[in-house]
């Protein structure tokens, strides 16, 4: 009955070992937490990786648009104005 006790006791934990960490240099990880932290870190390395490409294409549209823009201005400006220099034409003639 004594071995029914025994064997069914916790197991004798080392107490230097356990109470100074500079002596347990044997680290147990669980391999399961290990790959669910190691998936999170991917996914979110990649989700970070993603929003900096959308806002650089958003950056780069923006500055297209710009662009097309500043170039309509010019563009309705110097039709401005050689209308308005073919209209003094007619006027002087």
């Amino acid at each position: 009955m004594a071995t029914e006790t025994e064997s069914s006791a916790f197991p004798a934990a080392d107490v230097e070992k356990e109470l100074d960490p500079s002596k347990n240099k044997d680290f147990e990880t669980d391999s399961v937490s290990s790959d669910i932290d190691a998936t999170k870190e991917i996914k979110e390395r990649d989700a970070v990786i993603k929003k900096k490409k959308e806002v650089e294409k958003k950056n780069n549209m923006q500055s297209l648009r710009t662009t097309f823009i500043v170039s309509a201005v010019i563009l309705a400006l110097a039709a401005a104005a050689m209308a308005i220099t073919n209209k003094l034409k007619q006027q002087n003639k």
